[in-house]
């Protein structure tokens, strides 16, 4: 089932509104749940606080200016994160995912994940302005001194679960915030959700979020093909099969060439393929030595070696190898003579 990325501006609403997708995610399973049967899908909200990761690890104030780019903390943070949604993200458990997620290449990563294990997800975004989101950290910073004072008379500490942030710290979290492209297939589909949007409003956004990544009508999700591993057969491994055949051609036009050059090589297209055998033009003005032919075979391999994990590489099987790398034998020759 989905993983669900709230993102936006620090304190815009993200949790406020990850606890309501929540409460509205819990609802649906509950409906959808015959009575005394176990739940089809099991629902999980992950954030800083439930890891009991401190805002201030995204503070780089405190840091030299040239290791504010490698900031440790903040790594590690995102390290908890990643470990947490990806123990738990399957296909029957929804992962709403509250946090920053202001870093494109941070997105890109979850998506990938849950590309992986086969399973929808999506962006849910806040919008609130930066006028508004500063008025509620300043307002926060404000009530945290002043619950701190009245701590001090009792002799009690506090602990904000919703703390604020220190005001340098969220200015430079707003400049790094990289907001959601839905151009992008990691930031699609995207909804969002701004601070004045009411109950109904909210509700419409969050049922149309549902049927996109959970509903009937949800698009399949397939793993990422450059990630499987191939077998070292006919069909299975293409850099394998690519080599094999080009030296093939070449160990062949070796050993049939004649002493004075020129001449045509034939090249069986190989088992169980019609249609006569391929035909290699040797220019007659010279013999081909090895080195030749390898730098050759070396220029075509290239040439065809980006399509490893391509859906449509299951077109270039042998014979189809032995056909293209014939051909621009060929013209490579015709060009030179």
């Amino acid at each position: 089932m989905p993983l669900i990325i709230v993102a936006g501006f620090p304190t815009s609403g993200k949790s406020t509104r990850a606890k309501q997708l929540h409460t509205y995610v819990s609802e649906r399973i509950k409906n959808a749940t015959p009575s005394g049967a176990t739940p089809k899908y099991r629902l999980h909200l992950i954030s800083d606080q439930t890891l009991s990761i401190s805002r201030s690890v995204y503070d780089l104030s405190a840091l030299p200016a040239h290791t504010r780019s490698a900031n440790a903390s903040e790594k590690d943070a995102r390290a908890a994160i990643y470990g947490a949604v990806k123990r738990v993200l399957s296909d029957r458990d929804i992962v709403i995912l509250d946090g920053l997620n202001y870093i494109k290449g941070w997105r890109y990563q979850l998506f990938c994940e849950s590309k992986a294990v086969r399973t929808p997800s999506c962006i849910l975004q806040i919008g609130c302005s930066k006028e508004k989101s500063r008025e509620v950290n300043e307002a926060r910073l404000s009530s945290e001194a002043a619950g701190a004072q009245d701590a001090r008379k009792l002799g009690n500490d506090t602990d904000d679960v919703e703390g604020a942030y220190d005001p340098a710290n969220w200015e430079n979290l707003v400049f790094r915030y990289e907001e959601p492209n839905p151009m992008t297939r990691w930031d699609s589909p995207l909804f969002t959700l701004i601070w004045e949007d009411g109950e109904e409003q909210t509700r419409q956004v969050f049922d149309t979020l549902w049927e996109a990544v959970a509903g009937e009508t949800r698009k399949i999700v397939k793993s990422n093909q450059a990630t499987v591993q191939r077998g070292r057969d006919a069909d299975g491994d293409y850099l394998y099969v690519l080599d094999r055949e080009t030296q093939d051609i070449v160990k062949r036009i070796l050993e049939q060439q004649g002493d004075e050059g020129g001449g045509d090589v034939r090249i069986p297209r190989g088992s169980g393929q019609g249609g006569g055998d391929l035909v290699v033009e040797l220019p007659a003005s010279r013999k081909i030595g090895l080195p030749q032919l390898q730098r050759l075979r070396r220029a075509f391999m290239g040439l065809n070696r980006g399509g490893i994990g391509l859906e449509g590489i299951g077109n270039m099987g042998p014979s189809r190898i032995r056909e293209s790398f014939v051909g621009y034998l060929n013209d490579s020759f015709e060009k030179d003579g």
